[in-house]
């Protein structure tokens, strides 16, 4: 049976240090950028998300696999199709739909039962035009997916919305510089989640691959990967629940290692963000100072579009203090690991608060809002809505939280974490 998981805080105090984990953003990228170099890159500080893990296993796995066949006598080798389940890991769906649709080998890619709601076919459909051959095992549009090999580019140019998954932009430019003749990748309208493509462009530039971008237009021509390491920085989005703790609680100095304010993950515009709820954020020392200050609120509306997967984070801690903020830039949040909009007006609404859309605008309606004694939190199997919900242990008595592992996406020493800094945590049976 599921844990579930108790927590509470006797006090509004919290002093400590934390040790993040390294980026799960980053380093599944850098884990795709390693397989894809042919034993030149390097990737160091792996982190220990549950996700990150398991892409690493099928990646050198995978690359195992090729090394095999070309020692041995390709006849001996089975070429049946390899089924490759990534369970309910978003980016590894989609940085493996690009990674094997460019190998040689017969793969059928599957995951989760949400996996197979989330919609997968924008890229798929791009693979295709550029020459890969992928068909749908079951829904149009949607996981599982066969990719057959037998790659053969039959264009360079190719267009792609930009006001969906920056994954999807991603794992496109990933395999752009081992296509035959490279990539030339037209972004239409507004791209959503610029960072996490910067990010991208940076570590390739990083392994040795150069790229033009130029209006809507990003080029990366076939080259080599030169031999280098990829260092893995600590993971910012983990850093944004003890932001977040610090702004609920009455006194806050925390210590987070590691993080510095040159970083490539956008989720570090959270020391920006979290100023308006009193945060300083002092880099020292190799680390991140997190001191709370007492000051009026006056930030009203959040663009969240270019950091999407603090939107919960930032949410939750405007409900808890009651401010009645508005947040845009949230589109992409319903195709997540669950519908998050719905989500969070679900959980909200067990504290009176309400979460109002109105033509892509979000509204709180804090009017009715109630401090319970109690309150149980569904996590609909995502990461981030437990860890968004948590710091709410200070100023609810008594927080129970199903399925308490699901942290271990991103973050599995979330839990443990707390109780070192002061948090009671009990597992009980779900």
């Amino acid at each position: 049976m599921m844990q579930n998981v108790i927590l509470k805080k006797s006090n509004k105090q919290i002093n400590g240090t934390v040790h993040l984990t390294g980026s799960k953003s980053e380093c599944n990228r850098a884990l795709v950028i390693e397989a894809l170099s042919n034993g030149k890159v390097k990737v160091e500080n792996v982190s220990d998300a549950a996700d990150a893990v398991l892409l690493a296993g099928i990646l050198r796995s995978a690359v195992g696999s090729e090394q095999l066949a070309t020692a041995h006598d390709p006849s001996t080798i089975d070429h049946g199709p390899q089924t490759v389940d990534i369970g309910p890991a978003g980016t590894a769906m989609r940085f493996l739909t690009a990674y094997f649709a460019i190998q040689d080998n017969e793969v059928i890619l599957t995951g989760s039962q949400r996996m197979k709601e989330r919609p997968i076919g924008i890229l798929v459909d791009a693979l295709i035009e550029l020459g890969a051959h992928i068909d749908y095992e079951e829904k149009e549009g949607y996981p599982p997916i066969k990719l057959k090999g037998s790659f053969g580019q039959l264009t360079s140019k190719i267009s792609i919305k930009g006001n969906i998954s920056s994954q999807y932009i991603t794992a496109l430019l990933l395999i752009a510089a081992r296509l035959p003749f490279g990539l030339e990748l037209h972004i239409e309208g507004e791209l959503t989640s610029r960072p996490y493509v910067e990010m991208t462009l940076a570590m390739l530039e990083t392994a040795g691959i150069q790229h033009q971008w130029k209006d809507n237009v990003i080029a990366i021509t076939n080259q080599e990967f030169t031999t280098t390491s990829l260092h893995v920085e600590p993971d910012w989005s983990a850093a944004s629940y003890w932001y977040a703790i610090a702004a609920l609680a009455d006194q806050a100095e925390l210590f987070l290692t590691g993080l510095t304010p040159y970083s490539l993950q956008g989720d570090s515009v959270i020391t920006e963000i979290m100023a308006n709820f009193g945060i300083t954020s002092q880099f020292k020392d190799g680390g991140v100072q997190l001191t709370k200050e007492h000051k009026p609120f006056s930030h009203k509306v959040f663009d969240l579009k270019e950091c999407p997967d603090l939107a919960q984070t930032i949410i939750v801690v405007c409900a808890a203090l009651g401010h009645e903020a508005a947040f845009t830039g949230l589109e992409t949040l319903k195709i997540k690991e669950t519908d998050r909009i719905l989500a969070l007006q679900t959980e909200l609404a067990k504290m009176g608060v309400k979460l109002i859309e109105n033509n892509e605008v979000y509204q709180l309606d804090c009017s009715e809002k109630f401090i319970p004694e109690r309150m149980f939190i569904n996590t609909y199997h995502d990461h981030r809505m437990a860890m968004a919900f948590a710091p709410l242990a200070l100023i609810i008595p008594q927080l129970e939280f199903e399925n308490g592992p699901v942290v271990d996406k991103s973050y599995p020493a979330f839990w443990t974490d707390l109780a070192k800094l002061g948090f009671e945590v009990q597992e009980v049976e779900g």
